[in-house]
């Protein structure tokens, strides 16, 4: 009886999968996820600062070239702070908000989603005090690489890079003009002074962005070793959709419409490509019916669907996976596009479920549901239902990585030892150290697991086991969704 033999066993599968489920907490790992942000944050701390072990730092960034750029967040495990990656995690925190905002306050947490992406327009309103100019990165990454030190007394130089219209830089201005309106789109409710800020600025960096073209690292050398962007014509149509978006204007839709290049089908969703960003906010415009489903605009929406059916595993040229199920780009920090994918999935899930669509695949036609189902599946092994029986969110379930490649999460809090970590000191005590870190850096998400599902919880396993602030943004908006 070999059917019914193999139907037993795919019960107990089933079973098995279903009995790990329902331990995942949605929420609990939604308020950790937010949490985090607080764990990044440069400067002066506010009296509400949730995570006790961090205190103030970097208090005279900017002194050095005249302009206040104190705030903001560190972008890793280290303290430097790049402005490329960052303006795309204040979007993608800002997206959150806007498409599963009651969601958010369903959970009591939209005050905290808020309150995280206020923390980065803040430092963008002063990064950016003239119409042409914007102060991209603060610290260099070499030599901060180079120590081992806790922000609150770090002696690593904070050097300032910025663009101007000698110096160009369309991609980092056109992310930021991206992150300022639809930023601007989630505090039009609770704060709408502040909004009308927000697209003020996001219009000036975009006709900067326009008017003056060019790769950023050109002018910001320092950042090519660490975020190069491949490209700046994206960055654009990113900025213009979020503006049409939160102006209503017509020229921004008019932009994207025209464009000769809307981006084919990517292979990723990240701080570098935003194309399956921009598709997605143009399939959404077409399925509600305020943009036009022909001509360009309509390959937009064929385009995401086609990266969607890859993730599914139902294209043409579908995404590789782990042994067991993971989606796999890459060895260093794949969980970024995992956690940008399944973003990107769920949202479209969304407004397929909403406008009462199916997604077509070359494999077929698919409901919202098996859409959430895949993401489900993703989320789940982040959070623990994986071969491990790891979390790879610091701080979730009873098991996650105790040695995260993390400079203020691995020494000892300042607040607990005040005596100065030097520059190689903080190498030789902390980094070197084989013990779990002394501060758990609750809510980030490592790097991840090999394509073989093996993890090694190891500090300097920096592919695995370095958390970033990108990679937990897309995650925000989905646990809200489930929770």
């Amino acid at each position: 009886m070999p059917p019914l033999s193999l139907l037993a066993f795919a019960c107990c599968i089933l079973a098995f999968v279903h009995s790990n489920a329902y331990k995942v907490s949605y929420g609990a790992a939604l308020t950790k996820s937010l949490l985090y942000y607080e764990a990044q944050r440069s400067g002066k701390l506010p009296h509400n600062q949730r995570v006790n072990w961090r205190g103030n730092s970097a208090l005279n960034d900017g002194k050095v070239a005249g302009v206040d750029l104190v705030g903001g967040y560190y972008d890793a495990g280290d303290n430097v702070k790049f402005g490329f990656p960052l303006a795309y995690t204040v979007t993608m925190l800002a997206w959150s908000v806007v498409e599963f905002g009651p969601q958010l306050k369903a959970k009591k947490e939209l005050s905290n989603a808020l309150a995280a992406i206020k923390w980065g327009t803040d430092y963008f309103i002063k990064a950016h005090p003239k119409p042409n100019v914007l102060y991209g990165q603060v610290g260099d990454g070499v030599s901060d690489h180079a120590c081992w030190m806790r922000p609150e007394d770090m002696t690593t130089p904070r050097t300032v890079y910025w663009i101007d219209e000698q110096h160009p830089g369309a991609d980092l201005a056109g992310e930021t003009a991206a992150a300022f309106a639809a930023a601007a789109l989630a505090f039009r409710r609770t704060n709408p002074r502040y909004s009308f800020q927000l697209i003020f600025h996001a219009k000036q960096l975009f006709d900067f962005a326009v008017k003056h073209p060019g790769q950023y690292q050109n002018s910001i050398s320092s950042a090519a070793k660490f975020y190069s962007s491949s490209g700046y014509e994206d960055e654009l149509l990113w900025a213009a959709v979020w503006l049409e978006r939160a102006t209503g204007e017509k020229r921004y839709l008019d932009f994207v419409t025209n464009s000769t290049n809307p981006g084919g089908t990517r292979t990723m969703f990240s701080w570098d490509d935003k194309y399956v960003g921009v598709q997605l906010l143009v399939a959404k415009g077409i399925l509600q019916g305020k943009y036009p489903g022909n001509g360009n605009l309509g390959q937009y929406k064929n385009y995401v669907e086609q990266f969607i059916c890859n993730c599914l595993q139902e294209g043409s040229n579908n995404v590789k996976t782990t042994n067991k199920g993971l989606l796999w780009w890459q060895a260093w920090n794949n969980l970024q596009y995992v956690t940008s994918a399944s973003f990107i999935m769920t949202t479209y899930s969304s407004v397929l479920a909403a406008t009462k669509n199916t997604l077509q695949c070359p494999a077929g036609k698919f409901r919202p549901e098996y859409l959430i189902g895949k993401v489900r599946s993703q989320v789940h092994y982040i959070l623990g239902v994986n071969p491990n029986r790891i979390s790879y969110m610091v701080g979730f379930g009873r098991k996650y990585p105790q040695q995260v490649h993390h400079r203020g999460a691995s020494i000892v809090s300042i607040k607990k030892n005040p005596t100065p970590v030097t520059c190689q000191g903080g190498f030789n005590a902390w980094f070197h150290r084989n013990a779990p870190n002394p501060n758990v850096l609750h809510g980030a998400i490592v790097g991840g697991p090999s394509q073989n599902d093996e993890y090694t919880d190891s500090r300097d396993n920096f592919q695995q086991a370095e958390a970033a602030t990108a990679n937990t943004a897309p995650f925000v908006g989905v646990l809200a969704y489930f929770a």
